[in-house]
C-alpha cells in the first residue's frame, strides 16, 4: 500500500520574519509556524511543505506572488546551491535588523533578565570580502545542477574545488568565484583546480577515500601576508612537488607555503604534522602595533576588521583603571588578554586546546606583554577553588565560551567568586541568555551590544557587561 503522502502546499502566504539558521518565518493556515529556506521577510509565496513536526513545519517557496521590498540582487552566481551566504538576497540594512533583533529576544524570551537601552548592532564596514580564512575540498565528482542533469549530456570531467553541498557530506559544489575572501584567495584557487586537472592529479573521493588531492586552505592578513595550505590524501611526492612548485612561481606573494599527508578518514588536520615547502610556517596579523603569529593549525577570529571592533567594545566594557586581576576565560590565543593587558595589572587567560596556548605564550613574547600568563585544561576542571586561591580572585572576568556557552559548573564558579564585573563574548545569544539567567540574582546587564562579524550570513556576536548587584 502507498504511503500517504502528507506534505501540503499552503498559498498565498505571507513570510512575516527571519529566525534561527537563517530560515525565513511564516504561519500555516493551521496555526504551525512554518521555517522557509528561500524567501525573504515580506514575500508572499505559495509554500510547499516538505517535513512536518508537532508545532511547524519545513517549507520551500515554490511560486511567489510579490516579492518582498527588502530583497536584493545576489552577488554571487553559486547563490542559493552553496548554503554558505543565506542571506545575500536580503538587503544588508535589514539582514542587521534580524541579527538584532534575534539577539534582543534571545535575552528577553530565554534570558528573562532586565536589561539596559539596547545599544544598535554594529554593522561591518566590508559586507563581502571580509573573510581571513577560507576552505576548500577536492572532489573527483562534482555537484552536477538541475540543468546539467536534465541535458543528458555525459560529462566527462566532474572536477571540483568548492564547499559541501549543505547536509550532503559527499557532494562538493564547484565555486568560480566565491564574494568571501579577498583576491588572490580565487586566482589561486581557481588556478590549482586547473593545474591539477592539466596534468592529471588525481582528486579526492570520499565514498572511496582515494585520489591525491584532499582539501585547500588559504589565510590572509591584514598585514597583506598569505598562507596556502596543500593537504593530500597519499605521498607521491613527483606529483606534490609539481603541484607546490608551480604554486609558488605563479603566486609569488605568498608568504607561507605548506602541506600535509593525511590519510585518515576525515580531514581535519589538528593532529597531523603540518610541512613547510616554502617561506615561513606562520603569517602574522596585527591589532594596535600587537602582532599575532598564525600557524595553519591556529584559531583566530575570521573577520579582522570586526574582531578589532569587537575587543574594542570588550575593553570598553571592562573599563579598566590599571590595578585589575583579570580572568580571561575561553582564551584562545590570547588576543583579547594581550589586547588588555596595558589597561591592567595582570590578566590570566585560561583555554582547552594546548596549541592556541602555546601560541598565546608566544604571541605574549614577541609583544614584550610580561604581565599575562595562560594556562591550558578543560574550563570547569582548571577554573576552580584550589586555582584561584593559587592565583588570586579576579575583580573582573572576561569570557568567550564557544556556542555551547560556559558549562554550569563554570557559572557557579563564577558565582562563588563574584568579581566586580563581567564582560561576556558570546557567537550564540541563546545560551549567552541561559548563563545570564543563572548570573542574574548577582549581576545586573549595564551594556549589551550586537556585533555583526558574518554579513550576508544569519550569525551574530554579542557583548554584554555585567555589574554585580549591591
Amino acid at each position: 500500500m502507498a504511503r500517504k503522502n502528507k506534505n501540503k502546499l499552503f498559498t498565498q502566504i505571507e513570510v512575516i520574519d527571519a529566525g534561527a539558521k537563517g530560515k525565513a518565518v511564516a504561519k500555516s493556515p493551521d496555526g504551525r509556524v512554518i521555517f522557509i529556506d528561500n524567501a525573504v521577510p515580506g514575500d508572499v509565496a505559495d509554500i510547499q511543505t516538505i517535513k512536518k513536526r508537532k508545532s511547524y513545519y519545513q517549507g520551500t517557496a515554490v511560486k511567489f506572488h510579490e516579492f518582498s521590498k527588502k530583497r536584493t540582487t545576489p552577488v554571487c552566481r553559486h547563490f542559493g546551491t552553496c548554503g554558505g551566504c543565506k542571506w545575500q538576497n536580503m538587503e544588508y540594512k535589514y539582514q542587521l535588523e534580524y541579527k538584532q533583533n534575534e539577539v534582543t529576544n534571545n535575552l528577553k524570551r530565554l534570558g528573562k533578565i532586565e536589561l539596559p537601552e539596547i545599544t544598535p548592532i554594529l554593522g561591518s564596514e566590508k559586507i563581502y570580502f571580509y573573510r581571513n580564512k577560507m576552505e576548500f575540498s577536492f572532489s573527483d565528482s562534482r555537484w552536477l545542477t538541475q540543468q546539467e542533469i536534465q541535458s543528458g549530456e555525459n560529462i566527462e570531467n566532474r572536477n571540483a574545488l568548492g564547499f559541501h553541498i549543505p547536509g550532503m557530506w559527499d557532494k562538493i559544489l564547484d565555486i568560480e568565484k566565491c564574494h568571501l575572501q579577498e583576491d588572490p584567495s580565487n586566482d589561486i584557487r581557481n588556478f590549482v583546480k586547473e593545474f591539477a586537472s592539466e596534468h592529471q592529479l588525481s582528486f579526492f573521493n570520499t565514498r572511496q577515500q582515494e585520489g591525491l588531492l584532499r582539501t585547500l586552505m588559504i589565510r590572509t592578513s591584514s598585514t597583506g601576508e598569505i598562507m596556502v595550505l596543500i593537504q593530500f590524501f597519499e605521498e607521491n611526492e613527483e606529483k606534490r612537488e609539481l603541484l607546490l612548485a608551480a604554486i609558488a612561481e605563479r603566486f609569488p606573494e605568498i608568504t607561507s607555503l605548506q602541506y600535509v599527508i593525511n590519510n585518515k578518514a576525515n580531514d581535519t588536520i589538528y593532529d597531523q604534522e603540518i610541512i613547510c615547502y616554502q617561506g615561513r610556517d606562520h603569517i602574522f596579523e596585527e591589532m594596535e602595533g600587537l602582532q599575532f603569529k598564525i600557524n595553519a593549525k591556529s584559531f583566530y577570529q575570521t573577520n579582522s576588521e570586526q574582531a578589532y571592533n569587537l575587543y574594542k567594545i570588550a575593553r570598553d566594557y571592562a573599563n579598566l583603571k590599571g590595578d585589575e586581576l583579570v580572568y580571561d576565560l575561553y582564551t584562545g590565543t590570547g588576543t583579547i588578554a594581550q589586547f588588555i593587558a596595558k589597561k591592567a595589572r595582570k590578566v590570566i587567560g585560561v583555554e582547552a586546546v594546548p596549541e592556541a596556548i602555546k601560541d598565546a605564550k608566544e604571541n605574549a613574547t614577541r609583544n614584550s606583554i610580561e604581565n599575562v600568563e595562560f594556562y591550558v585544561g578543560d574550563m570547569r576542571k582548571v577554573f576552580t577553588a584550589s586555582f584561584i586561591q593559587k592565583h588570586g580572585k579576579p575583580d573582573m572576568i572576561i569570557t568567550d565560551p564557544p556556542r555551547d556557552g560556559m558549562h554550569k559548573d563554570v557559572v557557579a564558579q563564577i558565582i562563588a567568586i563574584l568579581p566586580e564585573r563581567i564582560v561576556y563574548v558570546s557567537c550564540n545569544s541563546a545560551t549567552q541568555a541561559r548563563d545570564l539567567a543563572l548570573l542574574d540574582e548577582h549581576y545586573k546587564v549595564t551594556a549589551t551590544q550586537a556585533v555583526d562579524m558574518f554579513p550576508q550570513t544569519h550569525h551574530v556576536e554579542n557583548v554584554v557587561k555585567l555589574e554585580r548587584r549591591k
